[in-house]
């Protein structure tokens, strides 16, 4: 018999966490938990592998525990149960940790996409998928010889796409890091048209597309795109020594005025590196930015934003969900695993094997 989530809910999230390390200790071996850098404070000290999106894809894949308990949202658990053994399973502890930018491409939106570009505009399409995708819209990729991309990979992937001269790049789902990436690459704004999803023939006119280089998704990241131009205003205006460090993700105007701009990793790097004494304004989720300033006392680190930043979603893994799922597995019963079908496996697996391979 399960154990109820009802019957975890009412305790306090010390007891919690308390049970879940005892769960955790009792299942040893058995059990490896992923945390990707949003989550809380408290979550990122249960896990035994922390990162971002593409570090833990390739840990994913090397893992040989029987279970992965996926501290993140639902794409990422998918992309873990993609990269394992089919005996193995991978566990979201609540299953409505969901994404908002994954969920603003459906693998139907791609699919017609794709075929109005092909058959009424005459493109060779390439789509290129930011990780932050749902596992259908990764096997539509797979299925047209596309490939995956996280925001540390982005330069690579999107370099070898431009490099496919026949082919239009349709980035998914994430507008601002197909721009921005783009753009570093030398693809001028003019020939980066938008396509709308809503909109049977994307929006931006036959033309644009036919002149394109690379056709971008309209969809975003909730938390990124609270950032603007006016919070670096601020920072420059009261302390105009203060460093600028965002996230690609972000919008272009904003990611052009800032200082330096990169992945999740990329951001660690900076800061880890930076000197003593160097103030900095970072542009990323909260719960980074004030992990990675309690990290680095020796620096002056704060979030960009006045406006918290945070990834709500992915605050929905929690002491007692997290509780919930390890108590569950200590007693031989597996609740909330993700799986995904052999079909969609086999065709994902291929564009996210092709960023992996291409990102050695």
């Amino acid at each position: 018999m399960p154990i109820s989530f009802d019957s975890i809910r009412s305790i306090s999230q010390e007891q919690a966490l308390e049970r879940a390390h005892a769960a955790k200790a009792k299942l040893g071996d058995k059990l490896t938990i992923l945390g990707h850098h949003y989550q809380a404070d408290e979550i990122v000290k249960m896990a035994d592998i922390t990162g971002d999106s593409l570090e833990l894809s390739r840990k994913a894949a090397k893992v040989t525990s029987e279970y992965i308990v996926f501290c993140g949202v639902h794409f990422m658990a998918e992309s873990a149960d993609m990269l394992t053994a089919d005996w193995q399973k991978v566990i979201l502890p609540d299953l409505a940790a969901g994404c908002s930018m994954a969920d603003m491409a459906t693998h139907e939106e791609l699919e017609a996409a794709i075929e109005y570009l092909e058959q009424d505009v005459g493109l060779s399409i390439l789509p290129v998928t930011y990780v932050n995708s749902s596992a259908a819209v990764k096997k539509v990729v797979g299925a047209h010889g596309g490939v995956v991309c996280t925001s540390s990979n982005a330069a690579k992937i999107v370099t070898w796409a431009l490099g496919q001269e026949d082919k239009t790049i349709l980035f998914v789902p994430d507008q601002h890091l197909g721009r921005n990436t783009s753009f570093k690459l030398g693809v001028p704004l003019d020939k980066m048209p938008v396509w709308d999803p809503q909109t049977h023939d994307g929006g931006a006119g036959e033309s644009a597309y036919k002149a394109a280089r690379v056709i971008l998704w309209k969809g975003h990241c909730s938390v990124h795109t609270r950032m603007n131009k006016a919070d670096i205003d601020h920072w420059r205006a009261t302390d105009p020594d203060r460093r600028i460090l965002v996230h690609p993700e972000c919008t272009f105007e904003v990611t052009q005025n800032a200082d330096m701009a990169g992945s999740t990793s990329y951001i660690l790097d900076v800061l880890a590196n930076a000197p003593a004494g160097s103030k900095w304004a970072v542009g990323t989720e909260v719960n980074l930015v004030k992990r990675v300033a309690a990290m680095h006392k020796d620096k002056d680190i704060q979030p960009l934003s006045r406006v918290q930043c945070l990834c709500s979603t992915m605050f929905r893994i929690d002491p007692w969900h997290l509780c919930w799922v390890l108590e569950n597995l200590a007693e031989g019963t597996v609740v909330n695993q993700i799986e995904v079908d052999d079909q969609t496996r086999r065709l994902a697996t291929e564009a996210l094997d092709r960023m992996l391979e291409l990102s050695k």
